[in-house]
């Protein structure tokens, strides 16, 4: 760039102060001379501003990436997020079915633009992961790890699962959004249970081989974080039966699992379940949290079906898997739904991704269950004498 020397710079300005003037000594101050000194004056403040300009995104950029998001905080604020994810999406899709998926991560560009209005670029990891929906759906659900930023600003965030629709359509986006709220739901009755953060997610192809995809996803809760905040260790390749864990806990567990309708979940053998158990106390039952709702007569996806040994037909018709309990019991538990049912429908009702007609039918099929759970004979013939017993 011309950098003019000092007395260069002094004398312009000299020159152009007097043309401002007006001077009228003859020669030297020509009203090409006055345009000249407009034009140079214009170009420096361009030039000032400019540099003005870097300085301040400077410091923006450093206060950005030297900050860490904070793992506790990115669960409990409730604002949206939106996301650009870059990757090679066609190869994601191509080998979700290998049988070393599990550890064929692959790079990735996530940009996270917070409520704040603070905007992170890093690189980042993804996987295909799941089960069903990652050899049904046409874009698996993925996992992202962010401990390979090297910038450092999301690397706390560790390993996170994201939940996204198996295709891109309207339905399949409001099946997310329906999942996303019985996780929400779930945090009102316990703090065992995972957090999950709604994002506006744009997804692009490095190599432009699929359109890029604007849907609504969510983030759920690594389950190492889940456990620590719950001063608890996970428990892993353990064989237990359902009655060999925390009571309280998976009584509240199975009559959840009623009120959304679900029968997609099995203790003894990990089905949709994570158990952890106390620090303090290794001898102590284990506590079971459940997870993957997408199967659930509160979600009603269309490709949901109930298990073929049981005597229903859809997963809109409710099937207890729990064990007999007293009345007592369930009465306690019970009263603990019913004193959230205000915040569960508020919870539906403000979120306003969500279709009316949605909102409509969460709500009626959750009170079909507030009103069993107000019968007392319903609350026996279901979940006492009706319950399994092996």
């Amino acid at each position: 760039m011309f950098r003019p020397e000092k007395q260069e710079i002094c004398a312009y300005w000299m020159s152009c102060s007097l043309a401002r003037a007006g001077s009228d000594q003859p020669g030297h101050f020509t009203p090409v001379l006055q345009n000249q000194c407009m034009t140079k004056g214009l170009f420096l403040k361009r030039i000032i501003a400019i540099f003005i300009f870097l300085f301040l995104n400077l410091g923006i950029t450093v206060c950005a990436q030297t900050r860490y998001v904070d793992k506790k905080k990115f669960f409990t604020d409730g604002q949206l997020i939106e996301i650009t994810l870059v990757a090679d999406l066609k190869k994601i899709i191509n080998e979700k079915l290998k049988k070393d998926y599990q550890h064929s991560f692959q790079p990735a560009s996530i940009t996270c633009r917070f409520p704040d209005s603070t905007k992170v670029t890093e690189a980042v990891e993804i996987r295909p992961r799941g089960q069903y929906r990652r050899e049904e759906c046409y874009m698996p659900p993925i996992i992202i790890n962010f401990k390979t930023s090297q910038a450092g600003t999301l690397k706390k965030l560790g390993h996170l699962k994201l939940v996204w629709p198996c295709v891109n359509s309207e339905y399949d986006e409001q099946l997310v959004l329906k999942e996303y709220l019985v996780y929400k739901i779930y945090n009102l009755l316990t703090e065992r249970s995972f957090r999950v953060r709604l994002v506006k997610m744009e997804c692009h192809d490095i190599k432009e081989r699929i359109k890029p995809r604007t849907m609504y996803a969510f983030f759920i809760e690594d389950v190492d974080d889940l456990a620590k905040r719950n001063n608890c260790v996970e428990v892993q390749s353990v064989r237990l039966n359902t009655e060999s864990t925390d009571r309280k806990q998976t009584t509240m567990v199975t009559l959840f699992e009623y009120m959304i309708g679900n029968t997609d979940w099995a203790i003894p053998i990990y089905r949709n379940i994570k158990l952890m158990r106390s620090k303090e106390n290794s001898l102590s039952r284990p506590f079971v949290v459940p997870y993957d709702f997408d199967f659930s007569g509160l979600v009603n996806a269309n490709y949901a079906i109930p298990p073929s040994e049981l005597i229903i037909t859809s997963v809109r018709q409710r099937f207890y898997l729990g064990f007999p309990r007293t009345l007592e019991e369930l009465q306690a538990e019970l009263r603990n739904f019913r004193s959230q049912k205000p915040a569960i429908d508020s919870l539906i009702m403000n979120l306003g991704q969500l279709s009316a007609f949605n909102k409509k039918d969460m709500i009626k099929y959750l009170d079909e269950f507030f009103k069993i759970s107000e019968r007392e004979k319903d609350i026996r013939d279901i979940f006492i004498y009706n319950a399994r017993k092996e």
